[in-house]
């Protein structure tokens, strides 16, 4: 057991190398491989298709037709958004019965099987391998986008919540930038080393499989799911490096206590109850505008603008490695600063940001040929709009997810959220093409109104919850949902509850009292 760390001056507990261990190889496992996939495709694009065509040759005895190589290729590229959606539906069952800790650890083995197919499929020249190597690491990323932020947010005392749940966007830009620097030429970004791209793919899933096991499970639902009040007990004490934690016990029941539904409620229940109806309609619009403010799209012209700049093509993948690099320094600053600003201002400083800055970069796409510099102006506001997405939008919306609602309703919300999330990633990356056709230079107009539409919704409806119980996050959404509050006397009679503590005998009414 770790020892006790000492009270910092706010009289707040340090953060302990447990809670510090478990943020970073669980996410290392799961958001990592997500950020990876992002990117691991586009160094070997051009080798890929040339896999495709010479395997067709060799199948079917002529070159592929340039419609079945250009539907081959995104069929394979596409195929991994659905597999996320697959992931996120199914992600409650597997919580509900492995719990987070042990969904994580399930959740590694479709990242292997999918690194073997991956791999082999260039030696089994089979492009039917790549297709669902991709599909089942796209179920990896559902699941983990959900199971990740859920265990990070429920082992995390509330005053460092956001903090550790930035773990989650932190290590998805730095798997993008994983991708991007292993996929350069002198690397493994050649010819004849652009299987082992995906081979990277086990490294993480095999690292997080040897550290995870040690670590605890997440103490609320070992005590309001598995009502193992112990094994709770000795997880917080774990975490929180201290051996008194009667104080996170009796908020946990105090939770437990106010829900009507003690049970895991299922996505119908959770779509029916008013108690919850504006949560959901938040978590629902935040998640959408996370994939529809612009980020994936923005790709589409960032070689594009590099090459109008003047820069030679042999010197793009390089220069390209400065959008991810900005990805991982912008979430770590958002990491560190989240318990200070809190995550309303980050989201909507986020997306109102990228709203200006998307509206700066169609100016300068129109004028791109008046003058030698326009390019490079354009640059800088792609870096910008990166930078913007990171800096709230890119990871704040999982963690609202976790903590607009309580235990009993979390899994059904993540899976919601992720439907949400996978569902408006495929819708961009179907229709993005045709928007571009039709509307060119101006197409990225389009995410200026969903960026400007999503920071006002947040500035309207959005409660502050640094540093808040779960119990009080709810108890703000009250008055917009139109549910009564409880009336002083019954919170006290929640809270004065009489039950047995973790030796056995009877609390203390002062006691509780005290802790509150």
């Amino acid at each position: 057991m770790e020892k006790p760390q000492k009270d910092g001056p706010a009289g707040k507990q340090r953060v302990t190398p447990c809670l510090l261990s478990a943020a970073f190889f669980s996410s290392l496992g799961s958001s990592f491989l997500y950020g990876y996939n992002l990117s691991v495709v586009n160094a070997p694009a051009v080798y890929i298709k040339d896999f495709n065509n010479s395997t067709w040759i060799e199948r079917y005895g002529e070159p592929i037709a340039a419609e079945t190589s250009t539907l081959l290729w995104s069929v394979t590229v596409s195929i991994f958004a659905i597999g996320g959606l697959l992931g996120a539906l199914s992600v409650s069952v597997i919580l509900k019965v492995l719990g987070r800790k042990g969904t994580l650890l399930l959740n590694n083995g479709f990242a292997i099987i999918a690194a073997l197919l991956l791999t082999l499929g260039e030696r089994a020249k089979s492009f039917e391998m790549l297709i669902i190597g991709r599909l089942i690491i796209g179920v990896d990323s559902g699941i983990a986008l959900s199971a990740l932020p859920m265990y990070l947010g429920e082992i995390s005392p509330k005053h460092i919540r956001g903090f550790i749940g930035q773990f989650n966007s932190i290590l998805i830009c730095l798997g993008v930038f994983t991708g991007q620097v292993l996929g350069l030429p002198e690397l493994l970004g050649e010819v004849s080393r652009w299987n082992y791209l995906f081979s990277f793919l086990a490294v993480p899933a095999v690292l997080q499989m040897c550290v995870l096991p040690f670590l605890p499970e997440s103490p609320r639902y070992l005590l309001m799911e598995r009502r193992d009040e112990a094994g709770a007990q000795r997880a917080f004490q774990r975490f929180l490096g201290k051996k008194d934690v009667s104080q996170e016990l009796e908020e946990v029941h105090a939770e437990s206590r106010a829900q009507e539904n003690l049970h895991t409620v299922s996505v119908l229940q959770l779509l029916r109850n008013p108690a919850v109806r504006w949560q959901l309609i938040t978590i629902i619009i935040t998640m959408a505008c996370y994939q529809l403010c612009g980020l994936n799209a923005i790709w589409y012209y960032t070689n594009g603008i590099l090459r109008e700049a003047g820069f030679p093509e042999n010197v793009l993948p390089y220069i390209t490695l400065s959008t991810g690099l900005i990805e991982t320094l912008a979430a770590i600053v958002s990491g560190l600063v989240i318990e200070r600003i809190g995550r309303k201002p980050l989201l909507i400083f986020g997306f109102a940001a990228m709203a200006v800055f998307f509206s700066l970069l169609t100016l300068c796409l129109n004028f791109q040929d008046r003058a030698s510099w326009m390019p490079y102006v354009s640059y800088a506001c792609i870096m910008a709009v990166i930078a913007s997405f990171c800096s709230g939008p890119g990871g704040i919306p999982f963690i609202l997810t976790g903590e607009l609602f309580e235990q009993s309703y979390r899994p059904a919300a993540f899976m919601i959220a992720g439907t949400v999330n996978w569902l408006s990633n495929f819708a961009v990356g179907l229709l993005f093409p045709f928007i571009q056709e039709a509307l060119q230079s101006f197409a990225f107009l389009v995410f200026v109104v969903v960026c400007a539409l999503g920071s006002v919704y947040l500035y309207v409806v959005l409660p502050e919850t640094k540093n808040k119980t779960f119990m009080d996050i709810s108890q703000s959404f009250a008055k917009i949902n139109k549910i009564p509050t409880p009336s002083p006397v019954h919170e006290m009679e929640l809270v004065l509850s009489i039950k047995p503590d973790v030796n056995g005998q009877v609390q203390d009414v002062a006691k509780v009292e005290s802790s509150l």
